[in-house]
């Protein structure tokens, strides 16, 4: 889908220059913004390779399981569908506790593994569970405590003060994350979104 938005987008700047007769500006506008993110990304590196390298070091100290384990009491108010010892609750556990610390890598193959986990508590295999649509809101929201990313981006960009965004983040993604959680559960009681046994159909 991604793959069509931008090749829309590109088609469309590209008509737009040429009916405006300025087909060339579009072109230089590619080529520099080419050269500007190779510039980012390359500078992206050493940011990126020190936090990290302390986001490790914070895993391997066990603070991502402690900060796991302080979770574990919300998740099972949000997930009550999830009983207290199945696998996906600990999946899911250490995905948003990864994803809290900045660790998007190590937490992509754990939020995969905990939907695969909550596949297994469907009755309707192939249709999103209440759990599965929580967990993915709870996933969209995003909720970071070291945006690692954006601040390595601030830095290779210039940016005096590139942790200043910690704060504007987690104020961000505490709303987000309150805004979506409580849009699925609202939903998730509606009877449009229940199960209709007769069709074999899940809520979601």
């Amino acid at each position: 889908m991604m793959n069509y938005i931008w090749l829309t987008m590109i088609i469309l700047a590209v008509v737009i220059g040429g009916i405006n007769g300025k087909i060339e500006e579009v072109t230089k506008s590619a080529v520099n913004s080419a050269g500007i993110a190779v510039t980012v990304a390359i500078g992206l590196i050493g940011y990126m390779a020190l936090w990290l390298g302390i986001m490790k070091i914070a895993e391997d100290s066990g603070l991502m399981s402690l900060l796991a384990r302080a979770i574990t009491p919300v998740l099972k108010r949000l997930f009550p569908d999830v009983p207290a010892g199945h696998p996906a609750m600990g999946s899911m556990t250490m995905n948003i506790a990864a994803n809290m610390l900045g660790l998007s890598n190590a937490a992509t193959p754990m939020g995969l593994r905990a939907m695969e986990d909550l596949e297994t508590l469907n009755a309707h295999p192939g249709v999103a569970t209440n759990a599965m649509c929580t967990f993915l809101t709870v996933n969209t929201a995003g909720l970071q405590l070291i945006p690692a990313t954006m601040i390595g981006i601030m830095a290779s960009s210039g940016s005096r003060e590139p942790t200043a965004v910690i704060g504007t983040t987690i104020a961000a993604t505490v709303a987000a994350l309150i805004a979506g959680i409580t849009t699925v559960k609202v939903l998730e009681k509606l009877p449009i979104f229940s199960v209709e046994r007769g069709r074999g159909r899940k809520s979601s």
